[in-house]
């Protein structure tokens, strides 16, 4: 039996926690999400202890209102991974908790509420919130599981520390493998739109109408008028050091991981893939260089991805990203046998045995599916096993989709 039957008659196991909403997650974590960085400690602190125990730690840092924040930690919040919520709050942030509160209610989940100026400081708020996370683990371990199929599954890619074989090897390997999943009927979403300058006639000639087509070609001009402004790319330092030349060989190698498959739409940040299919994230701030963050952030960009849904990442890099996500697992692909080899215990899956002569980009992109189809039945990849929790939210404003971004 090869190694691509192999994973789909594996694809059996896969089991969702089925929520009210009637999506399914591949985890039930129990999340503590700090509503300003003045409450990021006491929510640590409470969090600390159950990191082993599914335990994920979340927040926003700013004070200010952000729209755009509390929106994705409403989408992140009623995740579906996430089986009960602890907002810890400062007391006097703008942040609106009780809407938040309530959303995470309405949504069926257990939530709890704190606030530290009214719950006895640091060391009162540490005990009542220990406390109830561990009142609540106890279910959330218990819960049932129900069958989990592809067309359930949402799933994010994403590349970081690329090199010089990253285009060749790991990203064309997971293109392919977003080929196999699109067709079992997931829905698969790819971003870095200001690392897909150059690409934005290929990603229009993929997509399903023509306003898709030009909604795509938008989104890259806009990228590129962003960064324009910032005086700067996401062409870095630590790429030219691992044998990239150019901004257009690095697009070309992060649109591989696209694939082959039609686009079916353009979403943002909290939007969720309406059915399965290939879409493209836009991730870039709308209007101008005011808020948002002056380079690409790995981090940032894993975490919007998730808040439309993403059950889990698959993450390609060539130098040795490390980079997790606190609320969904990261499959990590690397390009070259050199780093698998010296940084095994976090890779997943190696594209180096592309250039080595011994697979095809086809091999390891059947090799991507097998380890999709792992950890979408319960075991942990390898950044999970390390206890990775990367988490970042920072402001940035986006406006409504345009109306042909998702074709009917």
């Amino acid at each position: 039996m090869n190694s691509l039957a192999h994973a789909f008659e594996n694809a059996g196991a896969m089991r969702g926690y089925l929520r009210q909403d009637g999506r399914k997650g591949i985890r039930n974590y129990l999340v503590v999400a700090y509503l300003v960085e003045c409450a990021h400690h006491v929510a640590r602190r409470i969090a600390a202890p159950y990191e082993d125990d599914g335990v994920q730690l979340i927040g926003f840092p700013g004070c200010y209102p952000s729209d755009y924040a509390h929106r994705v930690m409403t989408d992140l919040c009623t995740h579906p991974n996430v089986g009960a919520v602890l907002l810890v709050s400062l007391g006097c942030e703008e942040f609106q908790r009780r809407k938040l509160k309530a959303a995470i209610e309405a949504s069926g989940r257990p939530v709890e509420l704190f606030t530290i100026q009214g719950s006895g400081g640091t060391a009162g708020t540490t005990q009542l919130g220990r406390a109830w996370v561990e009142a609540q683990l106890a279910a959330l371990k218990a819960a049932a599981t129900v069958p989990f199929g592809f067309e359930d599954l949402v799933i994010g890619t994403k590349c970081g520390g690329s090199d010089g074989l990253s285009g060749v090897t790991i990203n064309p390997a997971v293109g392919h493998a977003v080929d196999l999943l699109v067709d079992a009927g997931a829905a698969v979403m790819f971003e870095e739109t200001c690392e897909l300058i150059g690409c934005e006639e290929h990603m229009a000639g993929r997509a399903v109408t023509p306003d898709l087509g030009e909604a795509l070609r938008e989104a890259v001009r806009k990228a590129d008028r962003y960064y324009s402004d910032l005086g700067h790319g996401s062409f870095g330092g630590g790429n030219i050091k691992y044998g990239l030349s150019t901004l257009e060989e690095k697009s070309l190698g992060a649109y591989a991981k696209s694939g082959s498959r039609p686009i079916s739409g353009m979403i943002k940040p909290g939007v969720r893939p309406p059915h399965g299919g290939l879409y493209l994230m836009d991730t870039v701030n709308d209007g101008p260089v005011r808020y948002g963050i002056p380079n690409i952030n790995d981090t940032q960009t894993i975490t919007e991805m998730v808040a439309s849904g993403c059950h889990l990442i698959v993450f390609t890099t060539g130098a040795g990203s490390v980079v997790g996500q606190a609320l969904a697992p990261v499959i990590k692909g690397v390009s070259n046998s050199r780093v698998f080899q010296r940084m095994e215990g976090d890779m997943d899956v190696n594209g180096g045995t592309i250039a080595d002569g011994l697979e095809t980009v086809e091999d390891v992109g059947r090799h991507v599916v097998e380890a999709v189809v792992t950890a979408a039945s319960g075991t942990p990849t390898k950044s999970e096993a390390l206890g990775h929790q990367e988490f970042v939210l920072a402001y940035k404003i986006y406006e409504p989709l345009g109306p042909g971004c998702l074709p009917v």
